[in-house]
């Protein structure tokens, strides 16, 4: 991406057409991509959820276990927080969510629940799910921005580099 805006940056200040052809064609092949990687997620959103699910629990695996380096804990601990922030959830069933809780009130873990998660406590599959499933449109959201986004910066450079080929050479 730093090479992609470097084109498109230096391509327009130098007013050179090389440059700012060679930054169109990388957004076309990213437009495309985010085309073709947003229908095959569409296509296959049980396997996407499954993944997710998968790598949620080697994440709270390597963050609870006492067989991994600290460092490594202390990153598993970091996503681990994103996770649950973001979904509102703790641990992988509810069991594990209890005992996550209850680790974190003792002083075991470093706070991987939220603060202000609710009594019924909500586990990370079935909220991952959810996720997948019910609100797969704000996904979709974000993706046709980013491909608006896109559009507009393969205008722009259009337009700036056919207006550099028909300026007069001074």
């Amino acid at each position: 991406m730093m090479v992609v805006g470097f084109l498109g940056c230096y391509g327009a200040i130098q007013e050179s057409q090389c440059l700012l052809g060679t930054f169109f064609a990388c957004l076309v092949i990213l437009f495309a991509c985010e085309v073709a990687a947003g229908i095959w997620g569409y296509m296959h959103k049980d396997t996407v959820t499954k993944e997710m699910i998968n790598f949620y629990d080697s994440i709270y695996d390597k963050a609870v276990s006492d067989t991994v380096t600290q460092d490594k804990r202390e990153a598993a601990s970091s996503v681990l927080k994103g996770f649950h922030e973001t979904l509102d959830c703790c641990g992988k069933g509810q069991f594990t969510g209890l005992f996550t809780v209850l680790s974190d009130k003792v002083g075991l873990t470093d706070g991987l629940c939220p603060k202000t998660i609710t009594v019924t406590l909500t586990n990370c599959h079935t909220r991952i799910e959810e996720l997948f499933t019910d609100k797969i449109y704000l996904i979709g959201i974000v993706a046709l921005a980013v491909a608006v986004i896109i559009i507009f910066e393969m205008i722009f450079s259009m337009v700036l580099c056919c207006g550099i080929r028909n300026s007069p050479v001074y």
